[in-house]
């Protein structure tokens, strides 16, 4: 029978995710057959599923670690934050509805009969599900309702690792307090702790580890010291993607949109030693030496053109096109470019209508049909074939369309300026297509060698190998057990 084992962390961003990852790898390098779990995520960065939904990307690297394709079951629940109040909640793929904070408390309870179905679905599939919990549990204000922490670890039976950050300070007291705060119960879940970010020799923590386990009763699994190639791995926060060390070559600059939405196209062209990526945030103008631009994805294409005209950054794109600079708008960056984004029925918000960038001759009416495929087109420019994904919605017509970006099965897909220095484009992902990315980096004569993918199956295997020379994952692994659903 399948046996499972959830993480939890003592805050949000400890390393949950990335732990998951390698601890999926670790598990497939023992011959199980093992899968991510995560009943609730929360992030505009979303990943195409193989069953035709969406999942959170930090999923979909799990699930990559752990020799799958991406699927629904492996995040039943994903909230795609709109507006500082509300956010969009897909159930199993789909969407199900847009709300508020406090309207999400009360559909939250009826979630857990979906998220208790996919991890059923999992583990009738798998010999191991490693599940990751999201935020902290000791947040007391949430307990009641609770489907990402101790909630689901309760309902499904599933025992948890604690997991804390020592890089932030403080982590006697996360743990600690953890265990003081939450109810009993919930405590007894727990089978042991990690320490996770050690940065340093992790024996002058002896004395802190050894204070922990004096104070809780829990077991430590080993402390984690810093890896510091979690850069060359899928980003799941913006922030997240750099250059590090470079100062030189194509410099690329992502504006870091409030709703910045599906920004992995950024990743690979990170790992290219001839190019330097920055993410521009708020309230930085953008660089002279800035040599292409990019407008990414969006969840709320109106909200965010409003926001990158308060940054003055629709003054600096034409100061930068007036440098003879390039602009690459991507999705609901695509939409920005036009005169005017639409939205009559209210689909991103309150109905109505914003001014577009005006630099592109095309138009945008938001639709309620959300188009979400992966996508094979060839890219115009060079004649090269790519691969790629569609999540967007909204309509785009105007004559620069008549220069299109790609074709999608012979139907001409964006739109290009007629010098060719602007280009837009619904396709995410496009530049994890090696082959599609070297040749749009000729074009600024710009050599890219890296093979992505097997960079990224390189890094998972470091990951794991790093996970094992400092956690106990034998024993770790071994708490894990067969899920006890609880009615």
């Amino acid at each position: 029978m399948a046996r499972a084992l959830m993480l939890q962390g003592t805050g949000s961003n400890v390393g949950k995710s990335m732990l998951v990852a390698g601890l999926c790898r670790a598990a497939r390098a023992r011959g199980l057959s093992v899968a991510p779990f995560k009943p609730q995520n929360m992030s505009n960065n979303a990943a195409v599923t193989v069953d035709g939904g969406e999942i959170g990307r930090a999923q979909a690297l799990q699930a990559l670690a752990s020799g799958l394709a991406p699927h629904t079951d492996m995040n039943p629940v994903l909230l795609k934050p709109e507006t500082e109040v509300g956010s969009q909640v897909v159930v199993q793929g789909q969407r199900l509805a847009t709300v508020k904070a406090r309207e999400y408390a009360a559909l939250k309870p009826t979630l857990m009969a979906p998220v208790l179905e996919s991890f059923e679905r999992l583990t009738a599939q798998h010999d191991l599900v490693l599940v990751e919990g999201a935020g902290s549990p000791a947040e007391g204000n949430l307990r009641a309702g609770d489907i990402a922490n101790m909630g689901f670890a309760r309902a499904s039976g599933t025992p948890v690792v604690l997991v804390g950050d020592i890089d932030r300070g403080g982590v006697i007291a996360q743990i600690v307090g953890t265990q003081e705060v939450i109810d009993p119960k919930d405590a007894a879940m727990i089978r042991g702790f990690v320490i996770n970010r050690f940065r340093g020799d992790p024996r002058l923590f002896d004395d802190g580890y050894e204070l922990i386990t004096d104070h809780t009763g829990w077991r430590g699994f080993g402390v984690v010291p810093w890896f510091a190639d979690a850069w060359k791995l899928p980003a799941e926060d913006a922030l997240d993607i750099r250059t590090p060390g470079r100062s030189q070559g194509l410099h690329i600059v992502c504006l870091k949109l409030s709703r910045i939405a599906n920004f992995d196209d950024m990743d690979p062209l990170a790992q290219e030693p001839g190019v330097r990526v920055t993410m521009l945030e708020a309230g930085r103008a953008i660089p002279g030496d800035a040599d292409v631009v990019v407008i990414p994805g969006s969840k709320s294409t109106r909200g965010d053109l409003a926001y990158l005209k308060a940054q003055g950054w629709d003054v600096d794109i034409r100061a930068h096109l007036r440098r003879g600079g390039n602009v690459l708008g991507i999705c609901g960056g695509y939409q920005m470019l036009g005169h005017v984004v639409d939205d009559p029925d209210g689909i991103e918000g309150h109905p109505g209508s914003e001014q577009g960038l005006g630099l592109l001759d095309v138009s945008t009416v938001m639709t309620g049909d959300k188009r979400l495929t992966e996508t094979h087109a060839v890219h115009v420019a060079t004649c090269v074939a790519m691969r790629g994904y569609e999540m967007h919605k909204g309509v785009t017509t105007g004559p620069d369309r008549a220069r299109p970006f790609a074709r999608v099965n012979g139907v001409d897909e964006g739109a290009v300026s007629g010098d060719g220095r602007i280009e837009a484009s619904y396709l995410h992902g496009m530049f994890r297509d090696d082959a599609f990315r070297r040749a749009w980096l000729a074009r600024f004569n710009v050599r890219g060698d890296v093979d992505y993918a097997a960079g990224v199956e390189a890094t998972l295997d470091a990951l794991a190998a790093h996970l094992e020379a400092h956690l106990d994952v034998d024993a770790l692994l071994a708490c894990a057990s067969a899920p006890v659903r609880q009615v």
